[in-house]
């Protein structure tokens, strides 16, 4: 009997990967909701923010990973889709503080107002339906995603040509994003958000129910991710990867894979987006920089492409580590050790964190597997063949 396909995808590894996010995800709201404020096990509501954002950039990291690692196409405009994900869900909440807002108008946004927009225009319309902004998250990236892969693919464009494409794409709606005219909050942004599906988003309830949430949706993109890559689709991404040009002389249409894939990473980097703005409380062009797309590739690299797990490690341990060090006189400098640290990596440890340990087990494990042949050898009096006289 063929066993489930997500039974097969999960090895020790990922199964402990999966436990681990499912108890942070749990453990982590009950501890603030429940226990009292001052106790030593009590995790503050701000830092439930906090941790919840670096989840949401697990989730990115996973999408680059799974094109990245698994299908060789190194995309520099993520963050892009990660944004148009937040500004769908951002969309939503600025519909919701109705006449809450500074000038009372019940159907404009305050930007909209003080720009003296006279009407809400067309692509804003639905967004105060929440089933509607759900949709967009998933079908805006994925649109985008589609088009620019579809000619993008069809064209043959790859490799480093294809990186500085999709960085031009994330740079041209940075700009967009930033002129007023065009609805969606110029160099401001969305925020001053008020409730999402009814509840206060600055309740501490709230707070812990999008941690939740959003470590239920890294699990579920943990489980796409890993059900893909352990399929027979996944074996002729990884052939696409290593030697597209043989894998397309076997047959494959390769551009249809490769479209297929760069789709759903979208998707995925639009729901972290989703998740992400809510919790952080803005929504701003800076999420189109291209330098935040390169960062999120640096993550990957840290925890070890290919790897799944290491991407999602090495988004929380990189972004951890800017908390850190951003805080404190070494502020100025993380920009630099930011570098130093992906040039380290690529030069030590080019497998990353993840990768490099995996290597190191399986060649502790190969020597202990020969060892233990060589002594069971010598138990049965089988011994090295006599050299020919």
């Amino acid at each position: 009997m063929t066993p489930h396909i997500l039974t097969r995808s999960l090895d020790r590894a990922a199964t402990a990967f999966v436990l681990i996010v499912a108890a942070i995800g749990v453990l982590i709201p009950l501890s603030n909701l429940l226990l009292p404020q001052g106790s030593m096990f009590q995790v503050p509501t701000y830092l439930v923010a906090l941790w919840g954002k670096y989840v949401c950039y697990a989730i990115l990291a996973l999408s680059i990973d799974l094109i990245w690692g698994y299908c060789g196409i190194l995309s520099l405009g993520h963050g892009a889709f990660f944004a148009l994900g937040g500004y769908a869900m951002g969309m939503y909440l600025m519909r919701q503080i109705g006449s809450r807002g500074v000038y009372g108008n019940p159907i404009l946004p305050d930007f909209m107002v003080f720009l003296n927009w006279s009407k809400l225009p067309w692509y804003w319309y639905g967004f105060d339906k929440f089933w509607f902004a759900a949709l967009m998250v998933l079908l805006v990236p994925g649109l985008l995603a589609f088009c620019f892969g579809w000619l993008a693919f069809r064209s043959r464009v790859t490799g480093v040509y294809l990186s500085i494409i999709t960085q031009a794409m994330t740079y041209a709606l940075l700009l967009a994003f930033f002129r007023n005219d065009f609805g969606f909050g110029g160099n401001n942004g969305l925020t001053d958000f008020k409730d999402i599906i009814g509840f206060n988003v600055q309740a501490e309830g709230t707070r812990a129910t999008l941690f939740l949430l959003s470590c239920l949706a890294l699990t579920i993109a943990f489980l796409i991710c890993r059900a893909i890559v352990t399929s027979k689709l996944g074996k002729v991404l990884i052939a696409v990867r290593d030697a597209e040009s043989r894998t397309r002389f076997l047959g494959y249409r390769v551009e249809s894979y490769k479209l297929f894939v760069f789709t759903l990473s979208a998707c995925m980097a639009g729901v972290a987006g989703a998740l992400y703005v809510p919790q952080v409380g803005i929504i701003n062009p800076s999420e189109f920089a291209p330098a935040n797309s390169i960062e999120a590739v640096i993550w990957v690299a840290v925890g070890g492409r290919g790897t799944l797990v290491g991407a999602a490690l090495g988004a929380v341990v990189v972004n951890y580590a800017k908390t850190f060090f951003t805080s404190g006189p070494l502020a100025p400098y993380w920009l630099f050790m930011l570098g130093a640290l992906f040039i380290l990596v690529t030069l030590l440890l080019p497998k990353g964190i993840v990768g490099t340990f995996s290597s190191w087990r399986e060649t502790r494990r190969s020597a202990a597997i020969a060892a233990d042949r060589d002594s069971a050898a010598r138990e049965d009096g089988v011994g090295a063949p006599n050299p020919a006289e």
